[in-house]
């Protein structure tokens, strides 16, 4: 063909440009990134080809604006195995990008000069990994729709389209020479050896169907192929590119990952970023043969939680309803009043009959009188028939069909009635329901007098329980208190009594008056006063007790005392309760009479 023809010569023309530095920077570029330690085929292809798409500016073009170009380039039409030459693919890719500077915003701004060199070159390397290849429509279209951005349900329609015949039924040789094409760029990133073309690959992509749809085909979207599983990958790396996981990862220990989270399932806490995955690299316990997820966003560990308790509880709220939306209105019904529902032809004799009579009914103006004899015979004999039928006691179709739609006619006015009603019922149940949740202006409005009084009445619940806090506290030191001087009395007494059973040892004789009133005036002064100076400022019995005579039985002064003082304070608590009850039961008196 002399389009091929072209083809080769321009190719022939550019061989020195293409083996130069300029031709081959791409390649130089994506030798630079390192991405041959990755150890996975898979992601190794879908990375390459992913710096491919992002350095050619591939991303920013979806597949309608790869269609939108072929189309004005006049390739639509053109056979899919005819050749083109590099000219032509050179305006095409420089059209794509020139649209693309237009459509950006001036903040992001691209070299289209650039981005054609790089993009032209790689397609023409591309077609060079295979000897004996040379450029055609079909290598340019595969090439485009699969390097270029977009959804990949939109990409996987237009491929179908092309290798499809009119029925919208997979073709299979067609689809095997896109496949060959679209299998260069793995070969012509050095990933050859594990998704290169095979006779083989196009029947193994659809191995059970005969007859491969639409709805088949974009099954490689869930399922893909062996050949085709870098080509969602490639999306999914597009998808979470700029996904963060605020967790860091086990072995580089960096803060934050980026892209894709890999989580161990033996490991308890084991993550590792994408970079670390890819390249193998493992800590600890951890070994590269455990089972790993594959994570593409980030949820806190309380939405998991709390996902997982709505799953066991049941109250997962569904993202359709659970039940068909009504409209507010009733749709407008149309009127059935005017429409003759058609006479059903039970019997093929009456349909002769009225096909015959017919024609001949719209001849009569013109007909002959044997003619008309005979009409009146067919019509003797239609209407005799007729008469058999009602004897038979068989009722008229066109009877049952008048009664059955006035029968509808009427169930649907009826069903119309009650929906009116339901949504006059529904109107009115809102307006209630609105009606008590709106405030009234009584309660709205606030009383300034009796705002102050409740602040008033809080301010002295506060000064009283203050208060009482104070004497429970007093209570509690007048207690301690009491509890030494008891201790003090108990040991005095045994100390007498000890004294008293070692003068009886000694001198049997009964001891002077004075020595007893020595010793009887000079233990309660030795041992009062200290009890008096910690009793300061204390009044009462416990005073008295301490001021009398020291015959006196002390224990019991003290346990008076006690009593006394937790009489006291009971009485202050019954009153400040009585005080309270009075003041709540004013405030609901005078709440009542500014109501009134």
């Amino acid at each position: 063909m002399v389009m091929e023809e072209g083809g080769q010569r321009d190719r022939g023309t550019r061989g020195p440009m293409t083996a130069g530095a300029e031709g081959r920077q791409i390649f130089v570029e994506l030798g630079e990134q390192n991405f041959d330690a990755i150890r996975l085929s898979t992601y190794r292809t879908a990375c390459k080809l992913r710096f491919i798409q992002r350095r050619c500016n591939l991303h920013l073009i979806d597949i309608y604006n790869v269609i939108e170009a072929v189309r004005d380039a006049g390739l639509n039409a053109v056979e899919l195995n005819a050749g083109i030459s590099v000219t032509r693919l050179e305006n095409l890719v420089s059209s794509l990008f020139n649209q693309l500077s237009k459509r950006l915003p001036t903040t992001h701004t691209i070299n289209p000069q650039e981005s054609t060199v790089l993009l032209v070159e790689f397609i023409l390397a591309a077609v060079d990994c295979e000897p004996e290849s040379h450029l055609t429509v079909l290598s340019v279209k595969a090439m485009l729709a699969t390097l270029c951005g977009g959804k990949l349900v939109d990409k996987l329609r237009y491929m179908f389209s092309q290798v499809s015949d009119s029925h919208g039924v997979l073709v299979l040789s067609k689809f095997d020479g896109f496949l060959r094409e679209a299998l260069k760029l793995p070969t012509a990133v050095h990933e050859g050896p594990s998704f290169g073309y095979t006779d083989t690959e196009a029947r193994s992509c659809f191995p059970q169907q005969k007859r491969v749809m639409l709805n088949m085909f974009l099954d490689i979207i869930a399922e893909p192929p062996q050949c085709l599983v870098w080509l969602p990958l490639m999306h999914r790396m597009a998808n979470v590119e700029q996904v963060i996981h605020p967790v860091s990862c086990s072995y580089c220990r960096g803060n934050g990952m980026t892209g894709f989270r890999y989580r161990c399932r033996r490991c308890r806490g084991y993550q590792l970023c994408q970079n670390c995955f890819w390249r193998g690299n493992a800590s600890g316990s951890h070994n590269t043969q455990h089972q790993m997820k594959e994570h593409s966003s980030w949820k806190s560990p309380t939405t998991k939680f709390g996902r997982a308790l709505g799953r066991t509880l049941g109250c997962v709220s569904s993202r359709e309803a659970t039940h068909p939306i009504y409209p507010e209105e009733p749709a407008i019904t149309l009127n059935l009043s005017n429409i003759i529902p058609p006479r059903p032809i039970g019997n093929p004799n009456e349909a002769m009959v009225l096909s015959s009579s017919a024609p001949e009914s719209s001849k009569r103006s013109v007909d002959s009188p044997s003619q008309q004899d005979d009409e009146h015979k067919l019509i003797a004999r239609y209407t005799s028939r007729l008469a058999e039928t009602d004897g038979a006691g068989v009722i008229p179709t066109r009877s049952i069909n008048f009664d059955a739609n006035k029968q509808k006619r009427e169930l649907i006015a009826q069903l119309e009635s009650k929906n009116r009603e339901i949504l006059a019922e529904i109107k009115r149940l809102r307006a209630e329901h609105d009606a008590a949740c709106q405030p009234s202006p009584e309660r709205g409005s606030t009383n300034p007098g009796l705002l102050a009084e409740l602040r008033l009445l809080r301010q002295r619940k506060d000064e009283l329980e203050q208060r009482m806090s104070s004497l429970q506290e007093s209570r509690r030191e007048l207690m301690v208190q009491l509890e030494g001087l008891m201790k003090l009395l108990k040991d005095e007494e045994q100390r007498q009594a000890a004294q008293a059973a070692g003068s009886s040892h000694t001198s049997p004789s009964r001891p002077s008056p004075s020595t007893v009133r020595s010793v009887g005036t000079a233990s309660p002064h030795a041992y009062m006063y200290p009890p008096q100076d910690s009793l300061a400022g204390v009044g009462g019995d416990v005073q008295e007790a301490f001021s009398q005579a020291p015959r006196r039985n002390l224990r019991n002064d003290l346990l008076v005392a006690a009593d006394s003082i937790t009489n006291t304070v009971s009485s202050l608590v019954k009153e400040l309760h009585s005080d309270e009850d009075r003041e709540e039961e004013e405030r609901l008196l005078n709440g009542k009479d500014r109501a009134g």
